[in-house]
């Protein structure tokens, strides 16, 4: 017969699949009983109406019966006392009440340092901004987040838009974060991990803010989450340059702006205040993405609805690449008020692959390349 010891070895490989780590090292597993082949497991969820009971489960299961001499499972759920989520949260996140160094100079209480603003975080920031709405940024956002997770990049998306929040509706989640002692588990779809004020006000709320207000709950998305370190953290900006962008720069002075406006050259000029903006709080624009470049009709024509030549006019007063045109596409619309991104249900279609190819450009041909620094290498001497 297997040993208990056999038994959790089998179990270790098993991850919580909101906090991607062995359920055996998170302390979830607290009991294995083994009587003739028949094994009973008993598992702490870190909420009692976990959602995601029914797939631990599963995996438990699968991993259980692939041990020699198993005849059957069963798996019982319990849950984790406030001491161990607290413990819990300790190990994953860190001490909340550690001080967030540049914090008090906006007037905020001490609370946990940006984990992205640190020259040593892995993760790199992808501020997605336009000159105006319209312009279908959001879809932008999205179907960037789901191109990079499809090449195998890990992707974690903040909607930043507090008035015009709808990335989790374009992503098609409607599962609540997690909450775990005060930190917040962002829910997933598509391989991207979301955060957004939609979470948090019905559809129909008002979110009426001022500046302060907006200032913390965006500190709130950065530090109370957890992210888990992404390849890739996208904020979806909101349209213009108010607070929220002033705020989020002054959270990640390591961010890369990408300006999203489509062909008009009436759109371009509004589009570059947004450059305007980043240059004046020494953020640096990378890229230009037009959206809606043209239709193409069912005579396989295309057509210029909105005119043509204000994404490279833009690029080239920016000094930066037009990274990709965008088409006009009926699935593309679709697939944002459905929850069904474009780019994750019919990833060959015109409009996938224009945004597949920004999405290379931007993990390749952008990806930042470390320098050799003479006066550190000095230094370290």
């Amino acid at each position: 017969m297997p040993t208990e010891a056999e038994i959790i070895e089998a179990i270790r490989p098993v991850q919580d699949p909101e906090l991607r780590r062995s359920i055996v090292d998170l302390g979830m597993l607290k009991e294995v009983v083994e009587a003739d082949g028949a094994v009973r497991v008993m598992v702490a969820l870190t909420t009692p109406g976990c959602p995601l009971k029914n797939e631990i489960t599963r995996r438990v299961e699968e991993a259980v019966m692939a041990v020699d001499g198993v005849k059957a499972v069963q798996v019982d759920f319990t849950s984790m006392s406030a001491e161990e989520l607290a413990a819990l949260r300790q190990e994953l996140h860190g001490n909340p009440a550690a001080t967030a160094g540049t914090h008090q100079a906006h007037g905020h209480a001490e609370g946990r340092a940006v984990p992205f603003a640190d020259p040593s975080s892995p993760t790199r920031v992808l501020l997605i901004a336009s000159g105006k709405g319209g312009v279908g940024k959001s879809s932008v956002s999205t179907n960037l987040a789901v191109a990079l997770a499809q090449r195998g990049r890990s992707v974690a998306i903040v909607d930043a838009d507090v008035w015009g929040f709808s990335i989790p509706k374009m992503l098609g989640i409607t599962q609540e974060p997690t909450v775990i002692d005060s930190m917040l588990v962002p829910p997933e779809a598509h391989g991207v991990r979301c955060i957004s004020m939609g979470f948090f006000a019905g559809e129909d709320q008002a979110v009426i803010w001022r500046g302060p207000m907006l200032h913390k709950a965006l500190e709130q998305f950065l530090t109370d989450v957890f992210w888990d370190d992404p390849d890739y953290l996208i904020i979806d900006l909101p349209p213009g340059t108010g607070d929220v962008s002033l705020s989020i720069s002054q959270f990640l002075p390591r961010a890369e702006v990408y300006v999203v406006t489509t062909p008009q050259p009436a759109a371009q000029r509004v589009a570059q205040r947004a450059a305007a903006m980043a240059e004046k709080v020494h953020l640096e624009v990378k890229g230009v993405i037009e959206n809606m470049s043209w239709f193409t009709g069912d005579d396989g024509v295309r057509y210029e609805i909105f005119g043509s030549g204000g994404g490279q006019e833009l690029a080239d007063k920016l000094e930066v690449p037009l990274l990709g045109r965008i088409p006009l596409r009926p699935d593309l619309r679709e697939g944002s008020d459905d929850g069904r991104p474009v780019m994750a249900v019919d990833p060959t279609s015109e409009a996938s692959q224009a945004v597949a190819e920004i999405a290379e450009q931007i993990d390749v041909a952008l990806a930042p390349t470390r320098r050799f620094n003479p006066g550190l290498a000095l230094l370290n001497d």
